[in-house]
């Protein structure tokens, strides 16, 4: 389909806003069920912005079920192991086995992945047709027949459903209402190191947590290169515009002086990065307003310490695509009260639980130290409700019992 370069207003069924994940994926699971979907993203180019992504076994459940485990396997590293490390001595913690046990007894594989790849395979299944790069969401109101979204360059769409999976800063949630994000006091750095420039770390090929007092550091492998994110706290204020900041020289290399080897080898191996703001959304009021729906970080912008921001992400696509093949677009209100009851729990808790681990992982040593150590051996406890949840039963289970 050709769209308007003019002033023309184009109808579409269901318009997308925003080419990332949440939105890739959510076209796929419509056009599995036979609907059709617009993807519009801003960017002129996708791309990712991150070195690499953890994808657990309640998002990669789905994209196996959309055809994509093949090749998504293939560009992934399966870790051996979930280790918490103590910040200095490296003793472990706590050690959880994955590979072929962690898909048993969850389902479905762990990968780590290069966000780059991720983004690839999703737009390559989806194709370049219906995927339009270059126009920025710049107005947006309701009308009896639909919402008319504004784009740069005079461009408008007229659609039956919009879809806001634009990110943290969504244009879509401004319309439909919901505070801004909140700063969490803590904010990270990030890498990604050939392998064989670490020779102190231990387990190279696990998922690792060195924890310890006021920061963590949490890697895994992609390829033959180790991806890292270190989270310090503070500053007690964002001093940024944006997310994204510049922080002091050696910064990062300070805050790690005192830990074990392995760390200081990782986080000087590379040129420090930009300072990231770690931020959330508070739950908004409402996730729909008439015929747009918030979908992913729009929605439920969430801490990264349980690896779950891509992968609630994912959950929510494949629920909003049942939902409205169950009604078709016509039905996008019982559809949008369906999909928000089935996800709107599910990501406060996983939400809040990050938030909550945030604290956790930056405990100095002693009896509150020991204690989160026991809650961390304990892999159901502390993992296994939100890596085992499966989305797509959960959304069966809601129409059974609605019949």
């Amino acid at each position: 389909m050709t769209m308007a370069t003019d002033t023309t207003t184009t109808d579409v069924d269901i318009a997308v806003v925003g080419g990332g994940i949440g939105g890739l994926t959510l076209a796929l699971a419509l056009r599995e069920r036979g609907i059709d979907a617009e993807v519009f993203e801003q960017a002129d180019e996708l791309r990712e912005v991150g070195a690499a992504v953890a994808l657990a076994a309640n998002g990669t459940r789905i994209l196996e079920r959309l055809g994509l485990g093949d090749e998504l396997a293939a560009a992934s590293v399966v870790p051996t192991e979930l280790q918490y490390r103590h910040w200095r001595s490296g003793t472990v913690l706590a050690g959880h086995p994955i590979g072929a046990e962690y898909a048993r007894r969850f389902g479905g594989p762990f990968w780590g992945i290069h966000r780059a790849s991720l983004q690839r395979t999703l737009s390559t299944a989806w194709g370049p047709e219906r995927l339009h790069l270059g126009w920025c969401l710049t107005g947006i109101a309701d009308g009896p027949d639909g919402v008319r979204l504004e784009f740069g360059g005079d461009r408008t769409v007229r659609a039956r459903v919009v879809v806001g999976a634009d990110g943290v800063r969504s244009a879509v949630r401004g319309y439909i209402g919901g505070g801004a994000p909140v700063y969490s006091g803590t904010s990270g750095f990030r890498g990604i190191v050939p392998t064989g420039a670490l020779p102190s770390l231990p387990a190279p090929r696990a998922v690792q947590f060195w924890v310890g007092p006021g920061a963590h550091l949490l890697h895994y492998a992609v390829g033959e290169t180790v991806n890292f994110l270190a989270v310090l706290d503070g500053p007690a204020e964002w001093p940024h515009a944006a997310g994204l900041g510049e922080a002091g020289p050696g910064e990062l290399d300070a805050a790690f002086a005192q830990w074990h080897p392995a760390v200081r080898e990782m986080v000087a191996a590379v040129p420090q990065s930009p300072r990231w703001g770690l931020f959330v959304l508070p739950p908004p009021p409402r996730w729909s307003r008439g015929r747009a729906v918030l979908l992913g970080d729009a929605a439920h912008a969430m801490l990264p310490h349980h690896g779950q921001g891509a992968n609630q992400t994912i959950e929510d696509a494949t629920v909003l695509a049942r939902c409205l093949a169950d009604t078709g677009p016509q039905g996008y209100g019982t559809a949008f009260g369906r999909y928000e009851r089935l996800r709107r729990a599910r990501t406060r808790a996983v939400q809040r639980a990050a938030w909550d681990t945030s604290a956790a992982l930056h405990l100095p040593d002693g009896p509150d130290a020991a204690a989160r150590d026991e809650r961390l051996r304990a892999l159901d406890g502390w993992l296994g409700w939100i890596h085992g949840h499966d989305a797509d039963a959960a959304a069966d289970a809601l129409t059974d019992a609605r019949r």
